[in-house]
């Protein structure tokens, strides 16, 4: 469902691996200032810490929301 949200051609967006500060992990998009972009998927998995609503994921970011907001789109958890 998120990938269709994307343009798969379009240079502005990435996938990147990331940790995800959330309180509940229903929501499949998150402002930027709750992503913190890892260079590599070890660097997500280690940097996690769901006591404190700090989840490992795979996004595609950032993109302008119409509010002007950066926001990053989840692809996938990394770890339940």
């Amino acid at each position: 469902m998120t990938e269709n949200l994307i343009d798969p051609l379009s240079s502005l967006v990435e996938k990147r691996y990331a940790v995800v500060y959330t309180p509940r992990k229903q929501r499949n998009r998150f402002p930027e200032n709750c992503v913190e972009v890892k260079e590599s998927i070890a660097q997500a998995i280690d940097a996690a810490n769901p006591e404190e609503h700090r989840y490992s994921a795979v996004v595609y970011g950032p993109s302008r929301s119409s509010e002007g907001f950066r926001l990053y789109y989840l692809v996938e958890w990394l770890e339940d």
